[in-house]
């Protein structure tokens, strides 16, 4: 054979060792997708390809994957999933996919200064799910080219950044400067007698009267804060405190464009584009209850085509359309009333105004009014107290109640059962024969239960991500009652039914008020000599031990239940006795940990040091579980609790709704489609079995 038939040779083997190295990155990526994000690819050709390596949260651009992927054919769509690492793009035919799946398969490419590999897959659909638009906060709205780029330049020279005084800061993420007065981040608020000796600017003035006129405010302001944001500076997530501004809020961008992120209680994300020019009016509920923040990064996520004034709600939830945008230096001015009486908000739950006296120590929150401010006491009450108590908790529910395991062992074989807060998944695996699958609001506890080798994932129990009629049996054990108002209770248990099979079963567990029933009383009362004498408990059901919230953080230092002024005051949630009859059907139950606070733990005190959670069993040992009644000796102060090390041990109070008598099942019954088929009453709990029509 000559040379070049050599070369040849030599070039085909290593053409083909580079393909085989390409298929087996490409396979290995295809095995991923299926593995991390149920992206089932097809060994046939198709119109449609997932490009892997390819997304957005690869720091891939739209524009650049686009131009790449039209090079070889004649592009129909391209998904481009937020905080996704890939891509699904649809040809107009299948021959050009084919060309594209030959050609960019375990090619480079490069974007935003980026170098990518791409791999593609076929695959035989693409769902195009999230597309609805998610609407506003309440009260938020956005006008897009409010100033013009004349007055841009004006109000961004106005700022003088080259002279330092109290009122100029430069903070960690960003440099500010206050006008009117001063904003305090050590106490979060303003003092309102000490005005600054400078007014707002006199550029101002004509953008305010506009808004005056247009009707977007009622008054002018009187302070203002100035924030410059370089490229990968934000703020964090935060409510302008309540008791030092007034209602209506506006925050004009300049410079440049930023993304900033509107957060529910109850967890839903808005993220909003705030392009130069524009200004965000937040009112009601959008300023009292939504934190908004914008997060620290160099690029954006915003729709590839921008919607301008003519839309007047426009997100980044369409996963269709969305790009990267790169930050540049953005000014914003954010313009408020100080406020100089007390606020009189409907979301008490979140309002500084509503602590009481000052000289004493936060009061508990009152009731909810509203389906907002619910949410926000549940976040604040059990979903952020259970996060930070995960660990001591799971330690603590180890036991199967029995006449819970008596109700899954009844189940045939095969049957589907979701557990619906299934906490540590303690239940999960008490039937071997069952295909069981778990979902707990806490992540935390989630993570456990994959420890565990169970299967579960973090959902809210108002809405479960499973198939109606999906289940042929569900559990909801000490859940329900952790719900603060009537109406998110009934909603929980037409949740239950929808994912339920015609004919399928519901067991509900609910802590109970009568803690003595039949003349006997429930063993969360019966030890409570006992417990009161340092002792622990014996022979005490888990969930018998306390109520199962979300964890708040008061700790019982901030919280007492006799101090402080008179806790029976209309509407404010009272603190329960741990191992003591309730008194009210709406409390807070104190959970005690253990032992010497873990690195996590004392972050999680630190973070959420103004929310507090009950505790259980026993004092020093257990808390109380999401599924019964609470179980230690009263927590008057942190101290009253030491650690070796002499740290006080936080205490933290979870939010109980204790069910009376007959009330689960009135309950129940105003769900269409479902009947009660047994109640009964068990260590302290009101128990109901449902059967689905």
């Amino acid at each position: 054979m000559d040379r070049d038939g050599v070369n040849n040779v030599r070039a085909a083997a290593r053409r083909s060792k580079e393909d085989k190295k390409v298929l087996k990155k490409q396979l290995k990526a295809s095995h991923t997708l299926l593995k991390h994000e149920g992206v089932n690819t097809s060994p046939h050709p198709s119109r449609s390809v997932v490009v892997a390596n390819g997304g957005l949260g690869n720091a891939v651009s739209r524009e650049d994957l686009s131009a790449a992927l039209k090079q070889i054919g004649d592009l129909e769509s391209l998904l481009m999933p937020p905080q996704k690492p890939y891509a699904f793009a649809t040809y107009r035919s299948e021959d050009d996919a084919r060309k594209a799946h030959a050609q960019l398969n375990g090619q480079k490419l490069e974007s935003g200064g980026n170098a990518v590999t791409l791999y593609l897959s076929y695959v035989d659909s693409v769902k195009n799910e999230g597309e609805a638009s998610v609407r506003f906060p309440e009260g938020l709205t956005l006008l897009e080219d409010f100033v013009s780029p004349e007055e841009e330049a004006l109000l961004l020279a106005a700022v003088d950044w080259s002279t330092s005084t109290e009122a100029q800061k430069a903070l960690k993420h960003r440099k500010v400067k206050h006008y009117g007065f001063e904003f305090r981040y050590d106490n979060n608020n303003v003092d309102k007698d000490k005005p600054l000796p400078a007014g707002l600017p006199q550029e101002c003035l004509a953008v305010l009267q506009r808004c005056l006129h247009d009707g977007l405010i009622s008054v002018l302001p009187d302070q203002l804060t100035v924030n410059q944001y370089e490229a990968g500076q934000g703020i964090p997530p935060h409510v302008d405190t309540h008791s030092a501004f007034e209602d209506t809020i506006l925050s004009l961008s300049l410079g440049a464009k930023a993304v900033m992120e509107f957060r529910h209680p109850d967890g839903r994300a808005v993220p909003v584009v705030l392009p130069e020019r524009s200004l965000l009016v937040m009112k009601r509920e959008s300023r009292y209850l939504w934190t908004h923040g914008i997060t620290p990064r160099k690029f954006d996520l915003v729709p590839a085509c921008e919607p301008r004034s003519a839309a007047p709600e426009p997100d980044v939830s369409s996963h269709s359309g969305l790009t990267l945008s790169k930050r540049g230096t953005r000014t914003s001015f954010t313009f408020r009333k100080i406020r100089h009486q007390p606020c009189c908000c409907a979301f008490p739950s979140a309002c500084d105004s509503r602590g009481g006296n000052a000289s004493c120590r936060p009061s508990p929150p009152s009731l909810p009014c509203c389906h907002g401010d619910a949410a926000r006491l549940e976040e604040e009450y059990v979903h952020r107290v259970y996060d930070a108590i995960a660990a001591h908790f799971s330690s603590t529910r180890h036991t199967p109640w029995p006449r819970v395991c008596s109700f899954l062992s009844s189940l045939p074989p095969g049957s589907v059962l979701a557990d619906v807060g299934c906490g540590n998944g303690k239940y999960l695996g008490v039937n071997p024969q069952l295909v069981t699958v778990g979902c707990d609001r806490s992540g935390a506890l989630v993570q456990i239960c994959a420890d565990r080798g169970f299967h579960a994932f973090v959902s809210d129990a108002l809405s479960v991500p499973l198939r109606t009629a999906s289940c042929d049996a569900c559990i909801s054990i000490a859940v329900i009652h952790h719900f603060s108002t009537q109406e998110r209770r009934l909603a929980a248990v037409r949740e239950l039914v929808r994912i339920l099979k015609p004919g399928g079963l519901a067991l509900i567990y609910v802590w109970a008020y009568e803690q003595e029933y039949n003349k006997q009383k429930s063993k969360y009362l019966r030890d409570h000599s006992k417990q009161h004498n340092g002792e622990k408990s014996t022979g005490v059901p888990e969930e018998s031990r306390g109520p199962h919230t979300e964890p708040n953080v008061l700790t019982s230092s901030r919280l007492e239940s006799k101090h402080c002024g008179d806790l029976k005051d209309e509407g404010k949630l009272s603190v329960h006795t741990n191992r003591t009859a309730f008194n009210s059907q709406d409390l807070l139950v104190p959970w005690h940990l253990k032992g010497r606070k873990t690195q996590g733990e004392e972050e999680s005190c630190c973070r959420f040091s103004s929310r507090g959670e009950p505790s259980p069993v026993s004092d020093s040992s257990t808390s109380s579980d999401s599924r019964t009644s609470p179980n230690s000796k009263p927590s008057p102060t942190a101290d009253a609790n030491q650690v070796p090390g002499g740290t006080a041990a936080p205490v933290f109070h979870r939010y109980y709704h204790v069910f009376q008598q007959g009330e689960l099942e009135e309950l129940c019954c105003g769900v269409n489609g479902v009947g009660v088929q047994t109640s009964y009453h068990d260590q302290g709990n009101w128990c109901v079995v449902l059967q689905k029509e």
